[in-house]
């Protein structure tokens, strides 16, 4: 994507760094490479690797395109190393290739390891809250560059520090090669993960030299994001690299099992033309050949989709399910948000217009194939009626399939939590009711809705809220709770009822609205009647 940010002030500014040694507090010495010093050029930053040169928009900070990691095309399935050095001082003006994935509007290459900074200051010992972003897209798509994760507007009003990073996904980030291609290959199915414990290991390195808290990292994404966030808080290489998470509409209730990896990544080989123990051929195709690879229809029973990938229980990168059959006891310390908005699916299923003019004998048909629960169609529309007598077909079929669907995953993750020993660190819930003005209103509070809000970017390209004042009330007020959680641990700020942790059995939850409210079990009939069935998480098996 287009860089906006390029022409900004002091693009370009080539001041030199001042020579000397630096010392930290109390006689604390810096490492080898973070020899700047105060007084130097505001956009450039050492660091362990070399230096870098960034420049600044309204008076923050911008680095965008630091590697965090090596090429990885030479070790294509296998954990990254790191980053090689450079002389001299690396232009950091524009964003870095993503990973390789297909219908990419951006430069894509295996060399993709790369994080970008925002931040208010350099070296001033701000100790600012780092506020660690990781993309949606499942675990197959997009990167850290979208203009809505720009982070200028949450570090002009908070003081924060925004990280977002680029890192390995669809097979290159998540094929599982242990049992095919022997002991080297052991945690292959989880490199895509392994990518973001690097990339966190680094700026838990470099948070001085960013004016951040190395102890104070907030993990927040969204979909996809929220996924990898939950998959890292039950992987042993993640502990102690972020202090809360923030996830919304991206949950990660159990992983694929070892089996079924394996399985898929028999299928991968087959389709390619490979028989199963020609698995080191992989690593010599083209990324492009592989790519096609990952479009062969998935096995699985619910859903019409390409191949499945995503974090594999391999016993060593990841040991447990993520929040099955509990919470991980390795993060129960870890103040968490979990989120969803109230009409997940209108931003994929309301692209068929046909789905916005159902009639009541074309929903249960429709219903079956898109809300992936096992449950009788006509028993799911005879209770919505029941729950929401006003509700049109089509607005049966977009609660359902949302309740079917992610906001489920959500419920499990926030009871799971709610359930952990006392003692434990809170959990909150919210779900994003004020629905977008835009397209006469149809898609409402659509997944992906929240994302422009939490960052305060209604007005960046992309943002689907509309720029009036009611979507700017909204981003005021989602983007204040996200800051005051990543200062304090806990989301409650001005502007905001009284949110309280969620809790069994009141269930509380924070309705982001106008005005906002807090209730408790908010769509409990949705929940009791998706809870018939047991929550069998995508590509477990």
């Amino acid at each position: 994507m287009n860089d906006s940010n390029a022409s900004g002030p002091n693009h370009r500014d080539r001041r030199g760094f001042l020579k000397g040694a630096a010392v930290l507090g109390a006689g604390l010495a810096l490492p080898a490479w973070a020899h700047a010093a105060a007084g130097e050029a505001s956009a450039l930053a050492a660091t362990r690797s070399g230096r870098i040169r960034g420049y600044v928009d309204r008076g923050v900070h911008v680095f965008k395109g630091i590697p965090y990691g090596a090429d990885t095309s030479a070790r294509r399935f296998l954990p990254a190393l790191p980053e090689m050095p450079w002389d001299g001082v690396r232009d950091t003006t524009a964003y870095g290739a993503a990973a390789p994935q297909r219908n990419r509007d951006e430069a894509t290459s295996e060399d993709c390891l790369f994080l970008n900074i925002w931040t208010p200051g350099l070296r001033d010992g701000g100790k600012r809250p780092i506020l660690f972003y990781i993309h949606g897209g499942g675990f197959n798509n997009d990167s850290g560059s979208d203009p809505l994760y720009d982070g200028v507007n949450l570090c002009r009003r908070g003081d924060a520090v925004v990280v977002t990073v680029n890192h390995r996904l669809n097979a290159f980030g998540y094929l599982h090669l242990a049992r095919l291609a022997g002991e080297a290959h052991a945690v292959s199915g989880n490199v895509g993960q392994l990518d973001l414990v690097q990339a966190l290991q680094w700026v838990r390195e470099h948070a001085d030299e960013f004016g951040g808290d190395a102890g104070n990292v907030t993990a927040f994404g969204q979909s996809g994001g929220g996924a990898k966030i939950a998959t890292l808080m039950a992987m042993p290489a993640a502990r102690g690299l972020f202090h809360r998470a923030w996830t919304m509409s991206g949950q990660q209730v159990t992983a694929a099992g070892p089996r079924a990896a394996t399985q898929r990544a028999q299928l991968f080989l087959e389709t390619l033309g490979l028989a199963p123990d020609q698995a080191e051929l992989l690593r010599t195709l083209p990324a492009e050949r592989l790519l096609e690879a990952t479009t062969v229809r998935d096995f699985s029973r619910i859903e019409d989709s390409g191949l499945y990938f995503g974090p594999v229980l391999d016993g060593r990168s990841l040991p447990v399910h993520p929040f099955w059959p509990e919470a991980p006891a390795q993060s129960a310390h870890l103040p968490m948000v979990i989120g969803n908005t109230r009409d997940e699916t209108r931003a994929f299923l309301g692209n068929d217009p046909a789905n916005f003019a159902l009639t009541w004998e074309q929903l249960p048909d429709r219903l079956e194939q898109e809300q992936y629960v096992d449950l009788p169609p006509d028993v799911v529309v005879a209770e919505y009626r029941r729950l929401y007598p006003d509700y049109t077909p089509s607005e049966v079929f977009f609660a359902a399939t949302t309740a079917g669907r992610s906001w489920r995953g959500a419920v499990e993750e926030a009871e799971a939590r709610a359930r952990q020993a006392p003692g434990a660190a809170p959990t909150w819930a919210y779900q994003l009711n004020w629905g977008s003005p835009l397209d006469g209103g149809r898609f409402r509070a659509f997944h992906t809705l929240d994302i422009p809000l939490v960052f305060d970017n209604v007005r960046q390209p992309g943002s689907r809220t509309g720029d009036g004042a009611d979507a700017q009330r909204m981003a005021d007020r989602m983007s204040a709770a996200l800051l005051a959680f990543a200062r304090s641990g806990d989301p409650n700020a001005a502007g905001l009822p009284e949110w309280k942790p969620y809790s069994l059995p009141r269930r509380e939850t924070l309705l982001f609205d106008l005005p906002t409210t807090l209730a408790d079990d908010p769509r409990g009939g949705e929940r009791r009647l998706y809870q018939r069935a047991p929550f069998v998480q995508r590509g477990t098996m």
